[in-house]
């Protein structure tokens, strides 16, 4: 049983400005701990604290940035070592994150199987280099790339400047960039010879989302 000070219309309004964003942060949490049961109490805690300090929201700002700080902040003070000692990831936990953060309907699935099939792998392949990366690199690649907010936001957020923001950023996608190249290579989307450039150094723009429109 909770024991805050805010009334029942002020509950009310916090839940009309923060349900919205539940899948979102839901998803990031997946993507920060890699386990489903380490990100359903990452956002459950992020609620919790994002309601007893409501009476300091700024009415009329960013909500979604807002709680994405809080998440961060939580993720960062108690579930990183967490999830640095973890040593094996459950599967069935993985596969469920997975099929949350692929965000094709059914209707699409039945309609066009062989489409969707391609998709999900694509889904999968990117999840799975987003999951390699270095806790910080990939913190601004699902804040830029995958909650699409801008550099000043996610500097917020995280409270550095931006152009650390846009430094981790930018060696986050070259990191995607390698792990993705060998699929893009096999998939045909990448030349072997832009393969060699691309590990020789060359600059050839790295960013996921953009990748995935090529594909498309």
């Amino acid at each position: 049983m909770l024991d805050f000070k805010h009334t029942d219309r002020t509950r009310r309004e916090f839940e009309g400005l923060s349900l919205e964003h539940l899948d979102a942060l839901y998803s990031a949490g997946l993507r920060l701990t890699k386990n489903e049961r380490d990100a359903e109490d990452l956002v459950q805690d992020t609620f919790l604290r994002a309601f007893r300090f409501f009476d300091k929201f700024e009415r009329g700002t960013n909500m979604k940035a807002w709680l994405f700080k809080i998440l961060t902040n939580t993720f960062i003070n108690k579930y990183r070592r967490r999830v640095k000692e973890r040593t094996v990831v459950e599967g069935a936990s993985r596969e469920a994150g997975n099929e949350r953060f692929v965000t094709r309907e059914p209707t699409e699935s039945s309609a066009d199987p062989e489409q969707y099939f391609f998709d999900k792998l694509l889904s999968d392949d990117v999840i799975r280099s987003i999951d390699q990366l270095p806790i910080d690199f990939r913190l601004v690649v699902i804040l830029a790339d995958l909650q699409e907010f801008s550099y000043k936001e996610i500097a917020e957020i995280l409270d550095c400047p931006v152009g650390t923001v846009m430094s981790r950023l930018y060696r986050g996608r070259k990191l995607l960039q390698k792990n993705l190249l060998s699929y893009a290579v096999e998939s045909g989307v990448v030349l072997p010879r832009q393969a060699i450039e691309i590990e020789a150094g060359a600059e050839i723009e790295a960013d996921v989302l953009e990748f995935k429109r090529r594909v498309e």
